[in-house]
């Protein structure tokens, strides 16, 4: 292999810049509040094996690394928007960001209604909210980056 091909299997690599790090912590976030959120889901019937107040002690638990998450997630997501210029793109780009970002407010204000929720549909609307927001984005985010 010639010196500056770059890894053999990714082809020549991009230099190392905060286009870097700005992705790495976009995905990094949306690990934690996407797939937190699924992992938890899982989780639940464990935790509730475990005691009656044990699902509520797991979630607020979590929340403590999600909501920091999604706060990242949000500031990334605007950097992202700032450095592609956004004007300059076809209408199916704008449709797809304008779905990105109604499922990231569906997740965001789904998570909350769920956090506050104290009725059993509450707690299901908001987190079916939560989560089918969160992979809707992660899909649309994915798809914009392609």
């Amino acid at each position: 292999m010639r010196e500056n091909q770059g890894l053999w299997w990714a082809g020549p690599m991009s230099p190392f810049d905060s286009h870097i790090i700005r992705l790495f912590l976009h995905v990094l976030a949306a690990t934690i509040w996407v797939g937190g959120q699924f992992t938890l889901a899982a989780l639940v019937p464990t935790a509730r094996a475990l005691g009656d107040d044990a699902p509520k002690k797991v979630a607020r638990a979590f929340n403590k690394m999600a909501w920091p998450a999604f706060g990242v997630l949000v500031i990334t997501g605007v950097w992202n928007l700032l450095e592609v210029d956004v004007a300059d793109r076809p209408t199916r780009y704008h449709v797809l960001l304008g779905v990105k970002l109604l499922a990231v407010a569906a997740s965001g204000i789904g998570a909350g209604i769920h956090i506050v929720g104290r009725s059993k549909a509450a707690l299901a609307i908001g987190g079916s909210f939560a989560g089918l927001g969160a992979a809707v984005a992660l899909f649309c985010g994915v798809w914009l980056g392609n």
